[in-house]
C-alpha cells in the first residue's frame, strides 16, 4: 500500500515508528523502497555529499527538481519528500512557485522547509494550496554561516522554549510533519509529545516518532568524518540491501538510535 500523510498521523496515533532515509538517484530509491522505509528524503545534502560541496548553500532548484524527478520514478509505496534549497522560500509567492515545480516536475508529494516563525506565513500558504509541508527545526544547515557551524540546538531554556513554541505554531499554522535536528534528547521528546503530528528526529534521540539519516552516513562511505549521531550499517550488514533493511527493523523497533547517537 502506498504510503500516505494520512498513513504516517494513523502510525503516530498508534504508538507505531517508521523510517525515513535519504535517496538522490533511482537505483537506491527502489532498494530504500523494497527494504520497507516509508519516506524517501530526497535531501539538499546531496550538495555535500554527491555534490562535494562544503555545505547545502550552493544547491540550485533545477538540481532538487532533477534529483526528485529521479527518485519519484523508482518510488514503489514510498512517501517522496523533497528539501527546498537554500532562499527557494525566501518570500511566500517564491515557495508557492518553487514547491510547485517540486511536486509537478519532480513528482514529490511532500516538501521540507527550514526554520521556525519566519515560515509561517509560507506554510499556510502551501498548506491552503494543498501542499503538504515537513517543517524542519533546531539545527538548519542552510544557516549554518550565520549560527557559526554546525552544532546542537536547545540546549539553553530560551532556545528550548522558543523551539518548542515554533513547533506547536508550525503545527497550527498547517505543518504535517515536523523533523528535529540536534536537539537534546529530553527537548525532542518533549515536543514530540506536545504536537499531534508526527515528529523526525536526526541526532534528536529516540523518543520521536520517526527517524532520519543521510544514506551515505549510515553506509559509511560519506567522505570525511561521519556524524555521531549517524552508524554504519553497512559494516555488520555484507550488504547494501542488508544494511538499509537493517536500519529500518532497528528504527521501527526503537532500537537505534541508542544513546551514543544522541545528545544531552
Amino acid at each position: 500500500m502506498p504510503i500516505t500523510v494520512s498513513t504516517l498521523h494513523q502510525m503516530k496515533q498508534r504508538g507505531e515508528k517508521f523510517a525515513v532515509l535519504t535517496a538522490y538517484d533511482a537505483a537506491f530509491a527502489q532498494l530504500i523502497d523494497e527494504a520497507g522505509v516509508e519516506v524517501l528524503l530526497v535531501g539538499d545534502s546531496l550538495g555535500m555529499v554527491v555534490q562535494g560541496r562544503e555545505s547545502t548553500i550552493p544547491v540550485t532548484m533545477d538540481e532538487m527538481v532533477y534529483h526528485t524527478s529521479l527518485v519519484s520514478r523508482a518510488a514503489g509505496n514510498a512517501l517522496v519528500m523533497a528539501d527546498m534549497p537554500f532562499m527557494s522560500y525566501a518570500t511566500t509567492e517564491l515557495a508557492l512557485a518553487n514547491a510547485a515545480r517540486l511536486m509537478k516536475e519532480g513528482g514529490a508529494q511532500m516538501v521540507k522547509l527550514e526554520g521556525g516563525a519566519p515560515r509561517l506565513e509560507a506554510v499556510r500558504a502551501m498548506t491552503e494550496n494543498g501542499i503538504p509541508v515537513c517543517a524542519h527545526l533546531g539545527l538548519l544547515p542552510q544557516s549554518v554561516h550565520k549560527v557559526g557551524g554546525y552544532r546542537v540546538q536547545g540546549r539553553d531554556d530560551a532556545a528550548a522554549e522558543q523551539m518548542v513554541a515554533d513547533a506547536v505554531a508550525l503545527e497550527q499554522t498547517g505543518a504535517d510533519i515536523m523533523l528535529l535536528e540536534c536537539v537534546p534528547r529530553a527537548l525532542a521528546k518533549r515536543i514530540t509529545e506536545s504536537l499531534t503530528i508526527p515528529v523526525i528526529g536526526i541526532g534528536a534521540g529516540v523518543d520521536t516518532d520517526a527517524q532520519v539519516l543521510v544514506l551515505y552516513d549510515m553506509l559509511g562511505i560519506t567522505p570525511g568524518k561521519r556524524p555521531s549521531f549517524s552508524h554504519d550499517f553497512l559494516a555488520e550488514s555484507g550488504s547494501i540491501a542488508a544494511a538499509i533493511k537493517a536500519y529500518a527493523v532497528q528504527v521501527k523497533a526503537g532500537s537505534f538510535p541508542t544513546a551514543q547517537h544522541g545528545f544531552d
